[in-house]
């Protein structure tokens, strides 16, 4: 009895940990004010701990999820995203180097508000979709959403 719940114990804590680390990350933004007829630049940021990365874009692998962010906006056009490169990583799991993000990556694009653009402010949704990994595991992909507010003049 001692040693099953030593073990219910022990996995309680193991899953705990894992679930903690997937729940690490976060996804921020930041947007600046826009003129009708004009454009700005924004920035979304995903924030990882020390002990996780996630594949860059284009990761270097067909069986690797590339993290990728989308960005809309009603009412307004968006820009393409601009993904920074990443960091060419050798890994214990991989034969071959994997280009990850690890720490604070900011993804770049830009916002262009109609000169008839009615409202004060224009909401802007984006979408990041990743997989968290360690050097030994990888968690299942997952997306996180934030809305950003640009006030319109």
């Amino acid at each position: 009895m001692k040693k099953l719940l030593y073990g219910l114990v022990t996995a309680f804590i193991f899953l705990a940990s894992g679930l903690s680390q997937t729940n690490a990350q976060t996804v921020d933004g930041s947007i600046g004010t826009v003129k009708r007829g004009g454009s700005v630049k924004g920035t979304i940021v995903l924030s990882l701990p020390s002990e996780l990365h996630v594949n860059t874009n284009r990761p270097g692998g067909e069986n690797l999820i590339p993290t990728s962010v989308k960005v809309s906006a009603a009412g307004a056009k968006v820009g393409g995203v601009s993904y920074p490169r990443g960091k060419n990583r050798k890994f214990s799991f991989s034969e071959s180097t994997l280009n990850v993000y690890e720490g604070r990556t900011a993804f770049g694009f830009n916002l262009a508000v109609p000169a008839n653009f009615k409202g004060n402010v224009v909401k802007v949704r984006a979408v990041v979709r990743y997989q968290a990994c360690t050097d030994e595991v990888c968690y299942p992909p997952k997306s996180k959403e934030i809305t950003l507010t640009a006030k319109v003049q």
